[in-house]
């Protein structure tokens, strides 16, 4: 029998917002809800999701679904046990969000960073999210546009702040029907593989960047105003490991824009080189080569016609270097709309490169 998958999850979204009666017949292992209705239904019923993550089995061998009713969940979360499955009652009014930037300080006096401040990161593998949003609600504009900034300055200024991380740990994160929103770091896919459709992703610079292997499809990407700068954003950021032949793949996308950002105003995307250790001394980590694509996506007038633009990082001798776009894996094919151009900067795949980018090939065994 066919079933329509779209039809069968909008469904399902309605059934969350009826009855108890109905509410019953949803399979469900736990409940996030200050609802007393919700508490009756004979489901363990939770008044946050850390204490629901937290009464979750250690090592489900199935899925376990967690419920969100809808409201605005203020809390920084964490996702360290396997096969946890999140589903929000509405997609626009079941948030969870928290306002940690990188420059913060943590409770024991240190800033978060960037590998810290996400508002939920996941570090277990089978992560499943679905019909909700996800945001880091930290006032970046406000702190941009101050005279003098607020917060410890963790690489260029302190204001990255994360709404979704795919830490270490990470593999076979599913994530469906989600708007994932921030402003400079929004989504860091550091880890694992992952696989992103039917959601929206804002943010303004880097806001989609990370190591891991991660196809995006079917999503709109918008890009977010920040007031004042010639540079509006960067939208795909790799940090993929050169022995890895997929990092960043978005495929059948929109990118988008808030209305006040600029013509030509946005990068695709720049290369990221991170400072890592090493036994002679800190600096960029020279096995990255990022690789992003842009598979058969729609672009409005935003996206620089040079497509790509690079980014520094620390050299070995302590000097600052610049990781030029055609030193990484960057790339377009079949790009069409407002921002679509044909540039010496901007490399196309061939018909026979293009092929390589399949989910079985992105993705490995996992039938996501």
């Amino acid at each position: 029998m066919y079933v329509d998958r779209r039809a069968f999850l909008q469904l399902c979204a309605l059934a969350l917002g009826g009855c108890g009666s109905v509410r019953r017949a949803v399979p469900f292992d736990a409940v996030v809800s200050t609802d007393p209705a919700d508490a009756a239904l004979g489901i363990a019923c939770h008044a946050s999701l850390g204490a629901a993550l937290a009464a979750a089995p250690q090592a489900s061998p199935r899925p376990w679904r967690i419920r969100i009713a809808r409201g605005r969940w203020h809390e920084k979360l964490i996702v360290a046990k396997p096969n946890i499955e999140l589903i929000g009652d509405e997609r626009e009014k079941t948030i969870l969000a928290f306002d940690a930037a990188a420059g913060h300080l943590k409770p024991d006096g240190k800033p978060w960073g960037t590998w810290g401040c996400a508002s939920l990161i996941v570090r277990a593998p089978g992560f499943t999210a679905r019909n909700l949003t996800i945001e880091n609600s930290f006032d970046y504009i406000g702190e941009i546009t101050r005279p003098r900034p607020t917060l410890e300055p963790i690489g260029a200024n302190g204001a990255q702040a994360v709404a979704l991380m795919l830490d270490m740990g990470a593999d076979r994160s599913h994530i469906e029907n989600v708007d994932i929103r921030g402003h400079q770091d929004t989504l860091f896919v550091d880890a694992g593989r992952s696989r992103f459709h039917d959601c929206t992703i804002s943010g303004s610079v880097d806001f989609i960047f990370g190591g891991g292997r991660c196809l995006i499809e079917h999503c709109r990407i918008v890009s977010r105003h920040r007031p004042g700068k010639a540079r509006q954003g960067y939208v795909a950021v790799p940090s993929t490991q050169r022995t890895q032949e997929f990092g960043l793949v978005l495929r059948d996308c929109r990118l988008e824009k808030e209305s006040a950002v600029p013509r030509a105003s946005v990068a695709l995307g720049r290369p990221w080189r991170p400072t890592r250790s090493f036994p002679d001394g800190r600096y960029g980590d020279p096995a990255i080569a990022g690789a992003a694509a842009f598979i058969d996506c729609w672009m409005d007038d935003h996206i620089d016609p040079a497509g790509w633009d690079a980014m520094s990082y620390t050299a070995r001798d302590g000097s600052r270097q610049m990781f030029q776009p055609q030193d990484a894996r960057l790339a377009e094919y079949r790009s069409r709309g407002p921002g679509a151009h044909a540039s010496a900067s901007r490399r196309m795949l061939s018909d026979d490169e293009a092929k390589k980018y399949t989910n079985a090939n992105i993705l490995g065994d996992w039938p996501a």
